[in-house]
């Protein structure tokens, strides 16, 4: 994608949320119960705009996708929030892979534009495809969409792929859903925000060691 267009999507997507957000909070206040209901009145709409937004910054990612993330939590609740989020990342992210191992790197520069696709194709010579603990750890981090390109462009099967991706991204991505989902609350569950931060932090950590460890494993390789 070239630079300049990338830009102006970039701009208008942030541009886009912003507008949604001041909208939703002109129009029903911050009373997020009152919020839900009246986005639950959308029906199956709402859900499928989250998604299909959450679906679309990955596969082009020039759009931050937390924002999404916060959302869905906190107009569509916990439950109905992650999950619109977790099926949008595996599917989107499983797009990816395959565009990545069909077409290869010319397609996806195309996508992603020159820039990123550096980051992918040092992605693609981590040998991830050799340590699937590391490829799952390198799932778990802010730049997943960019991992399943190079991982898609390495020798890594299919089931490996997915196996990794099925366990990183419901562990991952559920943090920034639980805080959406208590962002606006009355009475805040406190105990779930903890345990977003213990899994955000948990997180943070298994991926350090492991990329510390790949890194290390890859200096010693001839």
């Amino acid at each position: 994608m070239d630079k300049t267009v990338r830009k102006i999507v970039q701009f208008i997507g942030l541009a886009g949320v912003v507008a949604v957000g001041i909208w939703l909070i002109r129009t029903y206040g911050l009373d997020v119960e009152t919020l839900r209901v009246r986005v639950k009145s959308l029906g199956i709409l709402a859900p499928l705009v989250f998604f299909g937004l959450r679906f679309i910054s990955v596969v082009i990612p020039v759009i931050p996708g937390t924002a999404f993330a916060f959302a869905s939590g906190l107009t569509l609740g916990l439950s109905e929030g992650l999950l619109v989020i977790v099926l949008a990342d595996l599917l989107s992210c499983s797009l990816s892979f395959y565009l990545s191992r069909r077409y290869g790197r010319a397609l996806v520069e195309k996508l992603i534009g020159p820039r990123f696709m550096n980051r992918v194709n040092r992605l693609s010579q981590q040998h991830l495809e050799q340590n699937f603990p590391l490829l799952t750890a390198f799932l778990m981090t802010g730049f997943f969409d960019f991992v399943s390109y190079g991982v898609g462009l390495t020798k890594t099967s299919w089931s490996r792929f997915l196996g990794a991706l099925c366990i990183s991204i419901p562990i991952a991505h559920t943090p920034a859903v639980i805080v959406g989902a208590n962002l606006l609350e009355k009475r805040q569950s406190y105990w779930l925000l903890g345990i977003a931060l213990l899994i955000a932090f948990g997180v943070a950590l298994i991926t350090g060691i492991l990329q510390r460890k790949g890194a290390a494993s890859e200096e010693r390789s001839p």
